[in-house]
């Protein structure tokens, strides 16, 4: 098979088994539990294309996906709660007047389109302040986790607003469905599942176009393309921006599948997951990033249910494996492995070691004007 199909292919196979494989062997419990990875695939997708491509360590993605998953959430507490009522945890907190700030999520309309645009519109407005005044590296690292952070104390503190420590869950109809039957968790899994894709081809075909080639040249040599006459900031805003927008997307589907958006879903430790996550599947690959969002969940999910004292030892332990054996994570070994596959067919031998995990200053070329 030629390089060119084998992309196509592998897409395809993939496609088969999420969406007609898995549906037939998995009950609907254990299907509802990989839509939730699939949920986090989105975000890690997102994560791969800031970092990986555009080399923008974020540890504070939570923040998105918070936005995201409250937007949704606050529009089905509104639908439960049904019209001129507050919401259950409203009436709890003392709480005597809709705030204007839920007003607008009785849409539902209104409540999706937020879930994509306001965490994409605060990347934006963020990466404008902090790339034009060139922080970058472990500086911008430090500064979305501070982000995240503060985020969570804040979602605590606004328990009349936010249901605080609680956040928001018990959603009985979920787009005129009851999210506990069997036909609604499926109906969920085949949506999650479908936004996968095709934020994945989304986000495939932007690395394509002469912005994807672009946003690797600043990766790999920003002050370099700042000399062609490009404006580096820019580019990292609008992949920044983009990166956003998959978390919240990714944040909005979890809430239906899982039933619950609270803090201790968007603070420091689960960001830090999620890029831990991205460099156990490759972050240099879209496909590897999604992965790892699957792989490391999953992992998450069968130690805590087969050793619950020490859940947390196995899964840093996986990922010190993968950094030590396959530095460029599960993609990056297996796109080695068929590298070396080809060579032993051809007769020039299999390589000696994996390709480096991040590629050296100047390895790419920067696009010209």
């Amino acid at each position: 098979m030629t390089a060119r199909l084998r992309g196509p292919a592998l897409f395809t196979a993939v496609a088969l088994l999420v969406l007609v494989v898995a549906p037939a062997v998995l009950d609907p419990f254990r299907l509802g539990l990989l839509a939730k990875y699939l949920c986090f695939a989105i975000a890690a997708l997102g994560i791969g294309l800031a970092w990986g491509q555009g080399g923008m360590l974020t540890l504070g993605q939570g923040v998105f996906f918070g936005l995201g998953g409250y937007s949704m959430a606050m529009y089905l507490k509104l639908h439960d709660a049904g019209p001129g009522n507050l919401p259950d945890f409203m009436v709890w907190s003392g709480v005597e007047r809709l705030p204007l700030l839920w007003k607008p999520f009785s849409n539902p309309v209104f409540a999706i389109a937020a879930a994509v645009v306001v965490p994409a519109a605060a990347a934006a407005l963020l990466g404008l302040l902090v790339f034009r005044q060139r922080v970058r590296g472990a500086y911008f690292a430090i500064l979305s986790q501070a982000l995240a952070a503060a985020f969570t104390i804040w979602l605590v503190g606004q328990q009349g607003l936010t249901g605080g420590t609680n956040g928001l869950t018990h959603f009985y109809d979920v787009f005129g469905r009851d999210p506990e039957t069997d036909s609604a968790k499926r109906i969920f899994y085949f949506v999650v599942a479908l936004v996968l894709g095709a934020l994945y081809l989304l986000a495939r075909q932007l690395m394509k176009s002469r912005f994807g080639r672009l946003l690797v040249a600043v990766r790999d040599g920003e002050d370099r393309v700042r000399f062609l006459g490009y404006n580096p900031a820019t580019v990292k805003t609008v992949a920044f921006a983009v990166s956003a927008a998959m978390a919240g997307i990714a944040g909005a589907l979890y809430v239906p599948v899982v039933g619950i958006i609270s803090p201790s879903l968007l603070g420091v430790v689960p960001s830090i997951e999620l890029v831990v996550a991205v460099a156990i599947g490759g972050r240099f690959s879209l496909a590897g990033a999604a992965l790892g969002g699957v792989l490391l969940n999953w992992a998450h999910t069968t130690f805590s249910e087969q050793y619950p004292s020490g859940w947390v030892y196995l899964q840093g332990l996986m990922f010190i494996l993968v950094i030590m054996v396959a530095p460029g994570g599960v993609a990056g070994a297996a796109r080695w492995a068929a590298e070396a596959i080809a060579r032993r067919r051809t007769g020039r031998g299999p390589s000696s070691a994996p390709e480096p995990a991040e590629p050296t200053h100047g390895q790419k070329e920067v696009a010209t004007p």
